[in-house]
């Protein structure tokens, strides 16, 4: 690898071992993060890598690792330190999350100016006021994951800081955007897929693709796009009614998610699809000759299977654009609307909760419930009681 005339002596070969990240990092992302890391920090990537950390993990924790050094720098002058005192913790939480309100009284209220400058400059910081809570968390959760690997006590979750993180969000005037605006529940799910109907290579795959996602417990967009062939295993059929054994079979499915955002590859997490699902699939894999590697495989613009598999942003373009096709705004639609879809349609068809997150496989209870508790509000009899 060429030398870049513009890295000093340390960053250069920061920037050669972050190659050992070359899968997830772009060139650009790698030579800025070389300027902003320690060499410790890029030891602990290593460290992550080395894990077997899934890949999208690992890339929000590397961005979130590079920004809050740049952030230690601009509001510190000093790198950040390892582990980070409770103070600077705070201090972190006051410039990112604050009231837009008072900034128009008190400019020295959230991010001071100087700080906001740095950050702009160095191509860091897009957003005009606070940061949004959800990211503000994230960040702070990446925090308190690198102490962690680094065998260090984190001082993320003392009771000073856990508190003044939730007055800090109530304080914050920017709602929790929705990664997709509108669930896709079966009625939607249904129109979106009546524009797959042709019997083109394109057609079966999305079709395939689309009810595949949503049926296995609504997917998420960068676990549909790893799954391989491999991944598929062909059951034995299971009854219509699942309380009478002479009921007509159903074909059925397993397929294995491996690591995911809330599962490790050492769980052999796996989930069941049955009925019109695996049937679509099978059309799919068998149209398609697909005998091993990715399951879901790009095809060009002359209808021609390609050996690549879809990225995770593939996915969602997918879904947006057959969303379109089927008359629908795609701004409204996103691929986290099959994962918010499922669950929504599962609360509205009255399946219990316990049982809905076994195929989604959601760890948090609490955010689990709460498409249920929307739709109860929605369908409850206490929003119409001025009907």
């Amino acid at each position: 690898m060429a030398r870049p005339p513009a890295l000093a002596e340390a960053e250069y070969r920061r920037a050669c071992e972050l190659d050992a990240l070359s899968a997830i990092l772009s060139w650009g992302s790698r030579d800025k993060l070389a300027g902003l890391l320690t060499d410790e920090d890029v030891v602990t990537l290593r460290h992550l890598v080395e894990s077997g950390m899934g890949p999208n993990s690992l890339r929000a924790l590397t961005s979130d690792l590079g920004y809050l050094e740049a952030w230690a720098l601009a509001a510190t002058s000093s790198p950040l330190p390892w582990p980070a005192p409770e103070s600077l913790v705070l201090k972190f939480v006051a410039h990112h999350l604050w009231d837009p309100a008072r900034r128009e009284e008190d400019r020295d209220h959230g991010m001071p100016e100087a700080v906001e400058a740095d950050l702009y400059l160095r191509g860091l910081l897009r957003v005009n006021g606070p940061h949004a809570p959800s990211t503000a968390r994230r960040r702070l959760s990446s925090w308190s994951t690198l102490h962690q690997w680094r065998g260090l006590q984190t001082p993320l979750n003392t009771p000073g800081v856990r508190k003044a993180v939730a007055l800090a969000v109530r304080a914050s005037s920017r709602p929790r955007a929705r990664k997709s605006r509108r669930p896709v529940t079966r009625a939607v799910l249904d129109q979106i897929v009546a524009s797959c109907g042709g019997e083109r290579l394109v057609d079966l795959r999305d079709r395939a693709l689309l009810v595949v996602g949503f049926a296995a417990g609504g997917r998420r967009r960068s676990e549909l796009a790893r799954l391989r062939l491999e991944d598929v295993s062909e059951e034995s059929p299971v009854p219509f009614n699942p309380k009478d054994a002479t009921s007509p079979p159903l074909p059925c499915m397993s397929i294995l998610l491996g690591r995911s955002k809330t599962t490790v590859a050492d769980e052999d997490a796996r989930v069941v699809i049955v009925g019109r699902p695996v049937e679509m699939l099978k059309a799919w894999v068998e149209r398609a000759g697909i005998r091993k590697g990715p399951l879901w495989r790009k095809i060009d613009r002359w209808g021609k299977l390609q050996e690549r598999g879809l990225s995770a942003q593939s996915v969602n373009l997918i879904l947006k654009r057959r969303s379109a096709m089927a008359g629908l705004d795609p701004k409204e639609y996103a691929a986290h609307g099959l994962r918010s879809g499922f669950m929504t349609e599962a609360a509205k068809r009255g399946i219990p909760l316990p049982e809905a997150m076994a195929q989604s496989l959601h760890r948090s209870v609490q955010q689990a419930a709460g498409y249920y508790h929307e739709v109860e509000q929605h369908l409850g009899r206490a929003a119409r009681l001025a009907d």
